[in-house]
Formats: structure tokens, sequence, C-alpha cells
């Protein structure tokens, strides 16, 4: 019992968790237990989003230094835009709206490394240029004009099974194939590989530039994931529903457990760093902080369980 409690203190996602849990018994205890279920379900089915795109981020970061993806937000909100307009309430017009979704999302994806690779621009410039375009294009077509899902996507990002969202469930099958995809494939080990010693990672025979543009289409095709799940659940698609995950889809990834420095990558981590920060922000609304302290309170939790979780862990 000692051996596995000892294991489990070196693994870094469990801090995550523990904060999670311990966010979740602080908001039940001054409910005095109401509401404790209903709660859980709820941190649940948002965190459903940022885990999505956090999986993306987190490929993007462990490829080393400098790597980061910041037009997630945009590229979910071109895909909302798109899928619901394509779609136009119809079920039968569902999987084709799906893939012009998913094909404007890999779009964007060729599009950031094209700025990173060809234009030798920096990751974090690239991507938040990007972002500007990507997102005057949603604008553009959109119109501003909040269209419906069709019933089955509705039902798809609703349901809950035994209290449990659907959806949650398909991205729990996800997270498993990434885990999957991470250590037991080519591709992943490359990454890991390239994010520790990227010339390191050249000089053995690997290729570069191309898993790195491999990572950032990933990147964008889970954004579109994101786009199209996330316009189902809330009724549509709006040309701000992307700006919140521009920071929370790098702090689960860094609360996580993932080296900001690269090499090393936590998919378990992701999920309990978002269920920390939705239960986080369900905690100080139920203390009625107002916005300013929710901030603050926010920030230095954040910072702490970073600071615990992976202070020493950080190259």
């Amino acid at each position: 019992m000692n051996a596995l409690i000892n294991r489990l203190r070196h693994q870094p996602w469990i801090w995550s968790f523990l904060a999670a849990a311990l966010v979740w018994i602080v908001t039940v205890t001054w409910l005095r237990g109401q509401g404790a279920g209903e709660i859980l379900t709820a941190a649940l089915s948002f965190a459903t989003f940022s885990i999505i795109v956090g999986l993306g981020q987190m490929m993007v970061i462990t490829t080393g230094p400098g790597n980061v993806d910041l037009s997630i937000p945009a590229t979910i909100t071109l895909a909302g835009v798109v899928a619901m307009k394509v779609m136009d309430t119809d079920n039968a017009r569902l999987l084709i709206g799906i893939l012009a979704a998913l094909g404007v999302s890999l779009l964007a994806g060729i599009f950031n490394y094209a700025l990173i690779r060809l234009l030798r621009m920096p990751p974090i410039i690239a991507t938040l240029s990007s972002s500007f375009l990507i997102l005057s294009t949603a604008i553009s077509y959109g119109r501003g004009i909040r269209i419906k899902p069709p019933p089955m996507l509705d039902d798809f990002a609703t349901f809950r099974l035994t209290g449990i969202p659907v959806a949650t469930l398909f991205v729990l099958a996800v997270s498993f194939v990434m885990a999957l995809v991470l250590r037991r494939t080519v591709y992943g080990r490359s990454v890991l590989a390239i994010g520790q010693n990227p010339r390191a990672a050249w000089l053995a025979g690997l290729k570069v530039d191309g898993v790195r543009f491999a990572t950032y289409v990933l990147s964008g095709f889970l954004s579109g994931v994101c786009g199209i799940v996330l316009s189902g659940f809330s009724g549509g698609a709006a040309l701000d529903m992307g700006e919140e995950f521009l920071l929370s889809s790098i702090a689960v990834v860094v609360i996580g457990g993932t080296s900001v420095a690269g090499g090393k990558a936590n998919v378990p981590g992701i999920w309990g760093a978002a269920l920390f920060l939705f239960l986080l922000v369900t905690m100080l609304n139920t203390f009625h902080a107002s916005a300013g302290i929710r901030l603050i309170m926010t920030g230095l939790i954040i910072i702490a369980v970073i600071v615990i979780a992976g202070g020493d862990e950080q190259r």
C-alpha cells in the first residue's frame, strides 16, 4: 500500500485531481451537501471542451520550448460556424457539416505551420496572427447569424447516460487513443524525442519538421471537434464561443503535468486540471466572490497548484 502511495505521489497528474477533489469538498461542505452530484455532472460537461483542445495543445507544447497554438479559439469558432451553416438544422446534412468543419480546421492547422516554417515566424506570433485571419473568415461567413444545431447533434452533446454526459465518454475515448499514440506509436515517441532535444532527434533520423507539421494540424483538428460539439451543446455557434479557451487550453496542459520545456506529456493530468478549473470557478461563485476577487484567487490558486505539481519537474 505504501509503495502504491509513493508511486502516485510521483505522478504529475495526481496533483490536479487532488486539487479538484479538494475544491469540490470545500464547495459541497459550504453548501451542506446540497447539489454534490449535480456539481460533478456539470464539471464533467463543461470540462469536456477544455479537455478536447487541451489534448491538441499538449501535443504542440510537447514538441519543445516556444511551441504553442494561440489560434485554437478562432479555429473553434470557425468550425462551429461552418458546421452550423452547412448543417442548417437538418439531420440529413449532419455528416457533410462535420466534414466541412473538420476540413477548415485542418486547413487552419496547415496554415499555422506554413507561417512558422515558410516565413520563419515564431509559433506564438504565427498562431496569434493566423487567429485574426481565421476569426475574420468566421465573421464573414457566419454574418453574425446564430443557427441552431440539428437535433441529432444537440442530443449527442447534451444527452446523459446514468448521469454521465455522452460527450464526456466520447472525449474519454479520444483521450485513451491519444495516450496510446504518445506511448505506442512512432509519431508519439517522435513528439517526445523532439521536445527533449530537437537536434539530437534530427541527427537520429527523425523528421522533425514533418512531426511538428502533423502536430499543429492535429491541434487544428481537435479544435474543430470542440467547435462542433460545443455548438451542439450551447444551441448553436457564436462568434465569441472560443474566447475562454485561449488561456484554459494552456492552463490545463501545464497544471496537468505537461512540461512547458517540452519532451513530457501527460494525458490524465488534463482531465484533472480541466475539472479543477471548473470546480474552482464554481467554488468562488458559491462564496459570492466578486469578479475581480474571482480572477485574483483563480490566478493565485493556479500558480500554487503548478508549483506544487511540477515546480521541481520542469527543466
